[in-house]
């Protein structure tokens, strides 16, 4: 910091006019970016003032002593990863040794400037703030972007990463956006501060401070054309003297501020020597615009400086820190592009390839410089988007493949390189340009329409995904699985998997056998992950046991996991195994980078394996959150056939709650996707939902249909792992519509296939069924046995759902005291979960043992279970052993003592005895 802070302030306030409000945002921001980080984004209309506000931020910045980092973003330069966090990063370099060596490589590679596997995009991330905060240790930073609605995709997440993150940092980032572009910039949630139009006073004083000279009738006009319009402000003046003037009484009365500008930055350009012309194109074509390469690539004769003229028309500046040319405001840019011709175009593209230093850069470069087809280009483009892929930017390869495609000699390599631009088209959320890719490529190709693995698997995708039946889908994508000549392996295993997402569709056994053929017939070219999903998510009741250990393994390594591709296929394998909960945190990394700029479907998808685990672990509420953020994004991306997997839990979670009429809309909703499609599989989810609400409301014969629907009793059918969901819904219901020998034959089969071994909840449920099947005589030790399972608390529903049937077992056997304590337990897990239905057959139980209170007492004033385990512990029994007494876990005697202890107003078990002998006398409960 200077010792005069306030000489900032003067500079911000001494370059602009009726700015006065912005001003002071401005100013508050810079101080507090200086002390504890901050960040702030201005948005307006072209032309508003924000670039001006922008250099005149970055002028008091520089005076109170700030490191200011300033970049700017270049529609021309879009599709070229990493362009921007070039820019502003390349003052940094000397401070990459500062950072830990992954970082170090991670920023290295992504900048281009080091050797090695290019990392995630988060990895670059961190890094990227790491390496600003590291050098905020020493002074302030600011970080400054022009134009953030055309930085390049991959920067773009990057600097949004960044600046979320910024507090107590010393950081600062401020940004500049044109109000209505499309943007890979996520700037939601940031701090924004809008520049509106001048007023007509300030609008006023502006010209008359810039154009003291000019005349009342123009500087009416002016004021009328411009609109507050600072830009034009400006600019008017200029082109509507001299030789133009006699034309001012031409213009229309309303003409689009964008186009008329336009018009007259094309004019002061045209102006300019050849020398200069071609130094701004070179500027306009290159994202980095070092102005050392530039000058070094014009070619044209002359002992002037190019860029002096162009500095004199005021069209552009130079960074003196990073010798970098930018200019003034992004319309010159593209008037400079429009005014030069396609050749001239061209040739700056093949100067600006020969002095590349990123392969990519080379390539892109050559592929706008060349005219007809080159299978060398198209080959490096193709290279180029491997690349890209590789560091985490869909969108740029499928750019980069899409040139390749237009410049590929021979049909066949142009069809496949669109297919496969179309299949990665998907993971970027864009639906319907994959369309139009996939038709490119079959219209490319006519003679084998599109024949490559790619398309076949793109076409299958959207086939699903819109209003076709699946079995069209399948039989499309089986077909060019079976009879494909592509020997690219990478396209046949993305093949495979879209391959079982359709069969997971239909439904149906027969379905899944040229999926099992294709993945047999790759041998051990198989990938891990693929096998492993493959076994645990297919067939699990058949297939799962053998692969367990590997899953473990496979979710344990998820920490460190930065692919969000690899991420969700090894969540998909632990769906039915009841694993999800190892893989949360790395599905939530998935559906944060969806904001950054990462992958729309696998965000969706993400989403609906939280929404999964919530269900099973209780978390009721956060499904309705992530379910309205999931339809949300699957309805603007157009991803519709993930909707009803959120109207499934949305469902479940009405139907446990006893909201029927809830439950048949998401339902209803659910079988409208699936019903005209043919999505058997998808029916079987609804009648899931279905039976629950039927066991909710007491209706036992309507459960049990629906649970037979999805596997008869006594097995479980091939390939339809939801059945593992309904199994206790089945013995539940067939016991209480009188069908004894069908519960039986269903617990022998959960025995023979081994469910148990699965997962701890599929065993509390096993044994649970079990008891319910049981002889009474029988059926006490088989509950036992259920609710002694180790960790079943993580599924309070299902453990809630045992607790009462056991409860009900022990009434009907004449043991008040300990259905009681069963029926309690119960009913407190329903009753925190909303389920209403459950709660109530809970508290109907307790009342028909006698008990006299059967709802949650309040303050000062214990439950029947909170007595009794007081009681107990005033007698010196532990924890573990009161729940060896009493059925229960050591945990939950512990919860029930936390909230008895200031009931009775006390802080220790020493001190029960006497806090129990002081209530109120009453009758003791006995058996």
């Amino acid at each position: 910091m200077l010792s005069d802070p306030d000489s900032g302030r003067r500079g911000i306030a001494a370059a602009l006019v009726g700015r006065d409000d912005d001003v002071e945002r401005v100013r508050s921001f810079l101080d507090a970016a200086a002390l504890r980080g901050d960040a702030l984004l201005l948005v307006g209309e072209a032309g508003v003032g924000k670039s001006v506000l922008m250099d005149a931020a970055v002028e008091a910045a520089s005076e109170m002593g700030t490191l200011v980092l300033r970049a700017g973003g270049a529609e021309f330069e879009a599709d070229v990863s990493f362009s921007g966090l070039n820019q502003v990063l390349l003052p940094l370099l000397g401070e990459f040794p500062r950072l830990p060596e992954a970082h170090r490589v991670a920023l290295s590679v992504a900048l281009g400037m080091g050797e090695g596997l290019p990392s995630d995009r988060l990895v670059v991330s961190s890094a990227t703030l790491g390496l600003l905060r590291t050098v905020a240790t020493d002074r302030s930073v600011l970080v400054a972007v022009d134009d953030v609605h055309w930085m390049d995709r991959a920067s773009a997440a990057v600097l949004a990463f960044v600046a979320r993150r910024l507090a107590g940092s010393r950081v600062g980032f401020l940004a500049s956006s044109r109000t209505g572009m499309e943007s890979f910039f996520e700037g939601v949630g940031l701090p924004e501060h809008e520049l509106q139009p001048l007023d007509d006073d300030a609008a006023l004083a502006l010209v008359a401070v810039r154009f003291p000279a000019l005349g009342t009738k123009l500087r009416r006009r002016v004021l009328t054309e411009a609109r507050g319009n600072p830009l034009a402000l400006l600019e008017l003046p200029v082109a509507l003297t001299g030789p133009q003037r006699p034309a001012l009484s031409a213009l229309p009365l309303v003409l689009p501020l964008s186009r008329r500008l336009q018009a007259l930055f094309i004019s002061r350009i045209s102006e300019l020597p050849a020398a200069s012309r071609q130094l701004l194109l070179l500027g306009a074509l290159d994202g980095s615009a070092d102005l050392r390469v530039l000058k070094a690539a014009t070619t044209e004769p002359g002992d002037c400086d190019p860029l002096a003229p162009a500095e004199h028309a005021q069209l552009l500046q130079v960074e003196e820190s990073t010798g970098r040319l930018t200019f003034r405001h992004p319309l010159t840019r593209s008037a400079v592009v429009e005014l030069s011709t396609a050749d001239q175009r061209r040739q700056a593209h093949l100067t600006l390839a020969q002095m590349a230093q990123r392969p990519e850069h080379r390539a892109w470069h050559l592929g706008e410089a060349t005219i007809e087809p080159d299978e060398r280009v198209a080959g490096l483009l193709d290279d180029a988007a491997d690349r890209i892929l590789g560091r985490g930017d869909p969108a740029g390869a499928v750019a980069a493949l899409t040139r390749a495609a237009h410049l590929s000699p021979l049909r066949s390599d142009r069809s496949r390189r669109l297919a496969e631009a179309a299949f990665i088209a998907l993971e970027t959320g864009d639906m319907e340009g994959a369309s139009q890719l996939l038709g490119d490529a079959r219209r490319a190709d006519p003679a084998h329409g599109g024949g490559s693995l790619y398309a076949a698997a793109t076409a299958a995708y959207l086939l699903s995904n819109g209003d076709n039946d699946i079995e069209t889908a399948h039989r499309l994508l089986t077909r060019a699985i079976e009879t494909r000549t592509d020997p690219d392996s990478g396209a046949l295993i993305e093949a495979i998997w879209t391959l079982g997402l359709l069969c997971w569709f239909g439904g149906d056994a027969a379905m899944w056998e040229p999926f099992h053929a294709a993945v047999a017939e790759l041998g051990p070219r198989v990938p891990p992950d693929l096998a492993l999903t493959n076994a645990a998510y297919v067939d699990p009741v058949r297939t799962a046991a053998p692969v367990l250990p590997k899953l473990t393994a496979a979710i344990s390594g998820l920490r460190n996991e930065v692919d969000p591709v690899r991420i969700l296929r090894i969540s998909y394998g632990a769906v039915y195994l009841d694993r999800l909960g190892g893989c949360r945190d790395a599905l939530w990394r998935v559906v944060s980078r969806s904001s950054e700029g990462g992958s729309v479907p696998l965000a969706v998808a993400a989403l609906v394996h939280l929404c999964l685990d919530d269900f099973f672990t209780g978390r009721w509420d956060e499904i309705g959150q992530l379910s309205a953020e999931g339809l949300e994004t699957g309805e603007q991306h157009g991803y519709w056939h993930y909707a009803w997997q959120y109207h499934y839990y949305l469902a479940l979670v009405a139907a446990a709650r006893g909201d029927q009429e809830a439950c048949r809309a998401r339902v209803d909703e659910l079988l409208r996707w699936a019903t005209p499609r043919g999505a058997k599989g998808v029916e079987h989810y609804a009648r899931h939902a279905q039976g629950l609400a039927a066991l909710a409301r007491g209706d036992y014969e309507e459960a049990y249909r629906h649970a037979v629907a999805i596997s008869p009793a006594g097995e479980f059918a091939s390939h339809v792992p939801v059945a593992l969901r309904v199994m206790m819904d089945l013995v539940e219901a067939a016991v209480r519509t009188d069908r004894r020998a069908e519960a039986a034959a269903h617990v022998a089969a959960m025995r023979d296939a081994g469910i148990a071994e699965l997962s701890p909840r599929l065993a509390l449920l096993v044994a649970g069924s079990e008891a319910l099947a049981a002889a009474e005589d029988g059926a006490a030790a088989l509950f036992e046995q259920a609710l002694a399972v180790p960790g079943v608390e993580r599924w309070p529903f299902d453990v809630a759902r045992v607790r009462l049937a056991f409860g009900e077992h022990l009434r009907r056997a004449r043991a008040p005291v300990r259905a009681r304590a069963q029926l309690t337990a119960a009913m407190e897990t329903f009753e925190r979960l909303g389920a209403r239905p459950w709660a109530e057959r809970a508290s109907n139980e307790l009342r028909a043992t006698g008990s006299g209170t059967t709802h949650s007492a309040g303050p000062g004033v214990l439950t029947p279970q909170e007595r009794e385990i007081a009681v107990l512990a005033a007698a010196g029994l532990s924890n573990k052993e009161i729940g060896q007494q009493l059925f229960l876990s050591h945990r939950t005697v512990g919860a029930h003592l936390y909230r008895a202890f200031p009931k009775l107003g006390i802080s220790s078990r020493a001190a029960l005895r006497d806090a129990l002998a002081a209530l109120p006398a009453g009758s003791p409960e006995t058996e």
